[in-house]
């Protein structure tokens, strides 16, 4: 395939260097010096384009995607909140988008497993749950989108919490939670690619279950998995349609 990669930061190079050894083309790459470049020819003869910005030009990238006519891979998180307004330009246009909070396949199965075991726990009030994310200090959304991600499905399957909320540690004031609330807590710490932590406590005991990134090339290489995925497809996706777990 053809891929035009929109963000050259130091996911942008993992993705070139695992897209060359899966044997793609990088046909262009747009990045701050040469933004308007994806409003180009080289742009829109991409066979998918994989974007890892920042969250305030991840919606633009997207639309010029769309006029391009050009398949959009989106690892930049931090733009939901209009998702379902993406979804509806997507569709009517006959584009393509596929999303994720992380590519990740660990992550992936990490997020499957945190439903049914937030399910299980449901049985058990005598347990409260938050979930703790720690990642690098150049990461500019909190809570990350994979964290999110956790505590959705934590909410999906657990009654005594129907919202979560936020308090990243050190540069605020410690949140109370209320009975239904689910606490994430955001750490920032240098040189750290992420780590996810659901904890269910009570006066008897914790359980903990944990996904620590080694590294971000889990994440490089789950993008250009989900670009192969993608390629060919017409229609809005998000990771889940990828990975489907619900045959286990």
């Amino acid at each position: 395939m053809k891929i035009a990669l929109i963000g050259y930061g130091k996911m942008g190079k993992l993705l070139e260097r695992f897209a060359q050894e899966r044997g793609h083309e990088i046909c262009i790459i747009i990045d701050a010096d040469n933004a308007s470049d994806i409003r180009s020819e080289r742009f829109k003869e991409a066979d998918v384009a994989i974007e890892f910005s920042v969250p305030h030009a991840a919606l633009e990238h997207i639309y010029d995607a769309f006029g391009a006519d050009v398949p959009i891979v989106v690892g930049t998180t931090g733009w939901y909140d209009e998702l379902d307004t993406v979804q509806q330009k997507c569709v009517a246009g006959n584009n393509t988008l596929l999303y994720a909070s992380n590519f990740s396949v660990g992550v992936n199965v990490f997020f499957y497993v945190n439903k049914v075991l937030a399910k299980l726990m449901n049985r058990y009030p005598q347990y409260d749950v938050q979930v703790e994310e720690i990642h690098h200090t150049q990461k500019l959304d909190a809570p990350s989108g994979t964290a999110i991600t956790i505590a959705e499905g934590i909410l999906d399957g657990l009654e005594r919490k129907n919202t979560w909320v936020n308090e990243v540690v050190g540069l605020q004031n410690d949140v109370v939670t209320k009975p239904n609330e689910l606490l994430i807590e955001s750490h920032r710490i240098e040189e750290v690619p992420g780590t996810h932590t659901v904890i269910y406590s009570s006066e008897v005991d914790e359980l903990e279950f944990k996904h620590t990134a080694h590294s971000r090339a889990g994440f490089a290489l789950g993008a250009i998995l989900a670009a192969e995925w993608l390629n060919g497809k017409k229609g809005f996706y998000s990771i889940q349609d990828m990975f489907d777990f619900k045959l286990l």
